[in-house]
This record gives C-alpha cells, sequence and structure tokens, in this order.
C-alpha cells in the first residue's frame, strides 16, 4: 500500500529511525509521519548509527500497531503488512519505480520472476535491471523484492542475502498452506 499523504496516523512522531530483532537479523526502519521511507535488514554499525532501539520509543498505540504487525508477519500469521510507503525521501523515479510497485502487488507466498515484473513495469525485456533496482530495494519486506525470482532453478538475489530470501519465501509459503488447510 502506498501513500503520499502527509496525514500522520494518531500517536506517529515527525520521524522516527529504530531498530528491531527479527528471525533475518536485525531490522532498521525509518518512518516520517507514520509512513515507512526505508527499511534495512542486518545493518551495519556506520547504518544504524541514528537508529534508536524499539524498546526506548515512547509507549503509544501507534508503536504497539506497527512492532505488532511486524511480530504477526515475522511469524506468518499476517498475510498483509498494510504499512503506509513513500519512495519520497530516497528519490526513485522512473523504471525503477515501476518496479517496486509492481513488486509490491505480489501476494504473500507466491513469488514472481524478474520477467515478470518487467514487463508488468512496461518493459519486457528489462528484466537486469529488475534485478539492478530491487538490490537497491530502499523498503525490503515492506516492498516485498523477496518474492521476484529467476525463470530458472535459483530463487536469485536479495539485498539481504540469499539465505534469507530462502527464510522469508518458506515461511510465507508455509503459513498459506497452513492457512488453506485451516490449520
Amino acid at each position: 500500500m502506498q501513500t503520499s499523504s502527509s496525514v500522520a496516523p494518531e500517536g506517529a512522531p515527525e520521524l522516527v529511525r529504530f531498530l528491531m530483532p527479527s528471525p533475518i537479523g536485525q531490522i532498521g526502519m525509518e518512518l516520517r509521519k507514520g509512513v515507512v521511507t526505508r527499511v534495512l535488514i542486518d545493518p551495519s554499525e556506520e547504518e544504524s548509527a541514528g537508529f534508536d532501539s524499539f524498546m526506548d520509543l515512547p509507549d503509544s498505540e501507534y508503536f504497539e500497531e506497527l512492532f505488532g504487525s511486524l511480530s504477526e508477519y515475522f511469524a506468518g500469521a499476517r498475510l498483509n503488512l498494510r504499512l503506509a510507503w513513500d519512495f519520497g525521501p530516497s528519490a526513485i523515479t522512473g523504471f525503477a519505480r515501476r518496479v517496486l510497485r509492481e513488486t509490491s502487488k505480489i501476494p504473500f507466498g507466491k513469488t514472481r520472476t524478474y520477467r515478470m515484473i518487467a514487463k508488468g513495469a512496461g518493459k519486457p525485456d528489462a528484466y537486469r535491471l529488475v534485478l539492478a533496482t530491487l538490490v537497491e530495494n530502499p523498503m525490503p519486506i515492506v516492498i516485498p523484492c523477496h518474492r521476484v525470482v529467476t525463470n530458472k532453478s535459483g530463487i536469485g538475489s536479495y539485498i539481504g542475502g540469499q539465505e534469507r530470501k530462502r527464510w522469508l519465501i518458506d515461511m510465507e509459503k508455509e503459513a498459506l498452506k497452513r492457512r488453506e488447510q485451516g490449520r
């Protein structure tokens, strides 16, 4: 879900950067007025400078809901994060923006190939540009680039590494399978 709205959700601060644990390593998130503008997977010490621990953030209904959503997603209990996001601060334009929008449409537990995303973004032969765009995705997890795979047997590259990509794909497929079986 994308938004360019400047209306902050109730209790959302103007700017917040926090680090939180996850099954794929530390996650760094930047939000402006409650809208996700950046996500880092297992950021380096240098990258995480200026980020607070999620434990140090003020108690609020907004943060409780945000952390609950992320925790449920990583547990396979939430099929859609429904977090508002904005490309503005990352200055992404043109084809890259179309690639990321197309990627954001991939349903939980499903995958698409780089070629399929290229076609959906309006340049069917630009699958290598799709790969280049996705390894620079400013909001992995929120824009689920882990759901884009090669058209061969491999899973392809991932900004967080192939091991994390495999974990995310497997977690989503297993969660979807459990849901379909009524467990």
